[in-house]
């Protein structure tokens, strides 16, 4: 019953990824059709992440009040809504205001998409559950890259945003109707505020941490990456198609990769490995004709830990506290989430080269690991 609940909730959860790259798909419609520049398009992206900086911890709490099936259901129809609002938008201020309730939708259904996992697979095989349930964002983002990049072309710059829409509202649908929570746990508690220890402090701390930077890089990538390979003669159907290759293939490696750290350990080594290969990957990407191989790479090992250092939390947090210690996990990758994409533009803008933003991006791919050996060694500590 586990795996047809993980295979309930990666089916929905495609749904933010595929609204999410609706805005970086359409980015050179919207500078032509509202004269914005990168550092705009890069605020637009960044305004989806935005309500997880002030409704993350709000929405922990409700943990202990509401269901997760009806959060869950709850965030993908503002995810749907908030995609027809940016289509229906005649400037750039009715594009954001679509982002930022899209975004709330996204911090709903993801926090509580993570829990319920967690929930489902408590002291077996998370790493494998969440690499699966972690590679629905980039399965979405890929669909998206060329499916979005298609329509906009073919129709208008709206079509992207009401089609993702459209999905978001059957993946609802889906959710409400089948999913149904543990054995022998409540669809939601009362009782005394969750307290987390120290521990679970400096634990969520450097898992959200790692998962902050590990995505804000990731968003990089697909964001400018494509600029760049356009910049060395791509045209943008083929450049989107070139980057998307990375999204595709990190599907199967991430699976692969949670089955290695569920089966054989060495969390820290996988991801340390995999960081140098991703920042190796990007550096690749802005040499004339290796395109293909930089996405290759960045596929097949740079972004295969996602599910890993998702699982992080799960590890940090007792199952009594999760609700609440995944709205503080939220908090963090949030802010983050939303720094980084005006800056990425803001670089652009200022060098005139799409090769700054990916130098950032490999930054942040860097700055990962040293958070990976914090986690590892206070927990250590505390079972030392």
């Amino acid at each position: 019953m586990r795996w047809r609940i993980l295979a309930l909730l990666f089916l929905a959860r495609i749904g933010l990824g595929f609204q999410f790259q609706t805005l970086a798909s359409v980015s050179d419609d919207l500078i032509v059709a509202f004269g914005l520049d990168y550092a705009g398009i890069g605020l637009l992206i960044g305004l989806f992440m935005a309500p997880g900086l002030v409704l993350a911890l709000p929405a922990g709490y409700l943990g202990r009040l509401v269901p997760d099936r009806d959060m869950v259901v709850l965030g993908l129809l503002c995810l749907a809504g908030g995609g027809l609002v940016s289509s229906f938008a005649s400037g750039s201020l009715g594009i954001g205001i679509g982002r930022a309730v899209a975004g709330a939708g996204f911090l709903f259904s993801t926090l509580y998409f993570t829990k319920m996992v967690a929930d489902w697979f408590e002291g077996r095989e998370m790493a494998t559950a969440m690499s699966l349930l972690v590679m629905s964002w980039p399965f979405g983002i890929a669909m998206g890259q060329v499916g979005h990049a298609w329509l906009a072309v073919t129709f208008d710059w709206r079509v992207p945003f009401q089609v993702a829409s459209v999905y978001c509202l059957l993946a609802a649908a889906g959710v409400f109707l089948v999913y149904r929570t543990p054995d022998g746990q409540p669809a939601s508690s009362t009782g005394q505020a969750p307290r987390l220890t120290r521990q679970e402090w400096l634990l969520v701390l450097c898992a959200a941490g790692a998962w902050g930077l590990f995505n804000a890089a990731y968003v990089t990538y697909l964001s400018f990456g494509p600029k760049l390979l356009q910049d060395l003669g791509q045209t943008a159907i083929g450049a989107a198609g070139i980057i998307s290759v990375g999204s595709w293939l990190m599907i199967g490696s991430g699976a692969l990769c949670g089955q290695v750290v569920d089966r054989l350990g060495h969390r820290t080594l996988v991801l340390t490995v995999c960081m140098t290969a991703a920042a190796v990957a990007l550096g690749l990407l802005g040499v004339p004709g290796a395109g293909l191989v930089a996405s290759l790479l960045f596929g097949l090992v740079g972004m295969a830990p996602a599910g890993v250092i998702m699982a992080l939390a799960g590890l940090a947090l007792r199952p009594q506290v999760r609700a609440f210690g995944m709205g503080v996990f939220f908090t963090v990758y949030y802010a983050i989430m939303l720094a980084t994409p005006p800056a990425a533009g803001a670089i652009l803008d200022a060098t005139g080269r799409a090769q700054g933003p990916i130098w950032l991006a490999m930054v942040l791919f860097a700055a990962v690991v040293p958070l990976a050996f914090a986690f590892k060694l206070i927990k250590a500590r505390s079972a030392g």
